[in-house]
């Protein structure tokens, strides 16, 4: 691939992120090029078809998101909304109305949010101390972040994983 850039960690900061959140910021950009990329002829009909009994891309695409959003959540001191719940107990069901394209639409949205919200922090925060879940158990704003932004990346993986077992690469 003669033209690809190279990945996103090697382009420079991204302006206004503050330097702590740069690793976050680029791997979550990463995670949100390479779904595209990987799923651009992705066949709708294996959306939600698992492998060897492992989860469908379909549900990588949903629980990215979710778990994005989650993690936005928890990193601005908000507990989850219902919507949010909601969405949870539907991570990984198969819903033949939601598309390849929707799903990874969404996770790029997310991803925009994520680094809009980033930009509003200042790096003295960041080690805020943050609950998660019912249990509230502890972590920090930079925790929660760093979280999401690996979490998203060890998807992406498994994504391709499975995308590559239901469409084996021509070589």
């Amino acid at each position: 691939m003669q033209n690809q850039k190279p990945e996103v960690w090697l382009r420079g900061p991204i302006p206004e992120i503050p330097a702590l959140l740069q690793p976050a910021a680029h791997a979550l950009l990463q995670s949100s090029e390479e779904i595209e990329r990987y799923l651009i002829h992705f066949p709708q009909d294996k959306l939600w078809t698992k492998v060897a009994g492992r989860a469908s891309v379909g549900f990588h695409l949903q629980h990215i998101t979710g778990v994005l959003d989650r993690m936005l959540s928890y990193a601005r001191a908000e507990s989850l909304s219902e919507e949010q719940f909601g969405y949870l107990s539907r991570e990984g069901q198969a819903d033949d109305g939601l598309t390849v394209k929707q799903l990874v639409s969404a996770f790029q949205e997310k991803t925009q949010e994520a680094l809009s919200f980033f930009k509003t922090l200042n790096e003295a925060t960041l080690g805020e101390v943050r609950s998660v879940g019912r249990k509230k158990l502890p972590s920090t704003t930079l925790g929660l972040l760093f979280h999401a932004a690996e979490h998203s990346q060890r998807h992406v993986g498994q994504l391709l994983v499975t995308k590559s077992v239901l469409i084996p690469p021509k070589n």
